[in-house]
């Protein structure tokens, strides 16, 4: 976290994959949240926010990717075995909220998924994209971001957009919206959070080695698109909860400067359309 100069907010996740306590338990993976107690804090360096560590099981983070953390919040504290009014984590708990309750799954989950969609707009992912209009002998071409050894990296206002595009989607029904290329930087500002913000989605490589101006816009003919297995198992979520809403997923690799964006016609500033659905500019891939 700190190396990486990123910073937590309220309703964020965290997918850990292991029981927190290293026990057998079922609670293996992490909600955050405004600590119920700790108030705000005003400082000469700006306001502190304490957060609160949630534990949760699988299902109900799958539910929280669905819909949104702070929705499942709200479950957790209707539930006293879950947390309660204080989100208090008992590791020893055996059973999802949706067990202890079944009726919060389709008349709550379902039906906020539904209406609202999920505020998921993004995540960093093992993925990568491979342009098949060309042959992969063509060093010229920006296929070389998946393919060559010297992969080209996402300029600084690629990078902008792409956080800008995960800020947007943390707006529940906010007008979906991609920033223009040639938009000037926002210096990391978030009108909805703390500013200087950096989003987990941005490169510790983002200065750009090809200027911005010089990386033309393609249209691709095919391509083919690689995920990991929790990756894909996210693209229900990028259909249902956000395509279907006329909002837009990222993927962003983990491994390196590659992002996939997936985009719904009712999108404003995209470069994939209709007429031409897979666009790139440089390593960043729209569909």
């Amino acid at each position: 976290l700190f190396l990486a100069e990123n910073t937590f907010c309220s309703g964020d996740h965290v997918s850990w994959h292991s029981p927190l306590d290293n026990s057998e338990s079922r609670i293996q993976h992490m909600l955050l949240t405004e600590d119920p107690q700790m108030q705000p804090v005003q400082t000469p360096f700006g306001v502190v926010t304490f957060l609160q560590i949630v534990g949760v099981c699988t299902e109900e983070l799958h539910a929280a990717q669905q819909w949104n953390g702070q929705g499942i919040l709200e479950l957790l504290r209707t539930v006293p075995l879950a947390g309660g009014p204080w989100l208090i984590t008992d590791m020893r708990r055996g059973e999802t909220i949706f067990e202890i309750d079944p009726h919060l799954q389709q008349e709550r989950v379902d039906k906020g998924i539904e209406t609202d969609g999920s505020n998921l707009s993004g995540v960093s992912a093992k993925c990568a994209w491979d342009d098949l209009s060309r042959p992969p002998e063509d060093d010229e071409d920006s296929r070389s971001i998946c393919i060559g050894t010297q992969p080209r990296r996402l300029s600084g206002k690629d990078t902008e957009q792409i956080r800008e595009t995960l800020r947007r989607g943390l707006e529940i029904n906010s007008k979906p919206v991609l920033p223009p290329i040639n938009a000037q930087r926002q210096n990391g500002l978030n009108h909805d959070r703390a500013p200087s913000r950096k989003d987990s989605l941005e490169s510790e490589s983002s200065a750009a080695i090809i200027p911005h101006e010089l990386i033309r816009t393609r249209q691709l003919e095919s391509i083919h698109l690689k995920f990991n297995q929790e990756s894909g198992a996210l693209i229900p979520l990028c259909l249902r909860g956000r395509l279907l809403h006329g909002r837009h997923f990222t993927y962003k690799s983990i491994t390196g400067d590659t992002a996939i964006t997936f985009v719904s016609t009712g999108v404003e500033g995209a470069f994939a359309t209709e007429e031409h659905p897979y666009a790139a500019h440089g390593p960043w891939l729209q569909v």
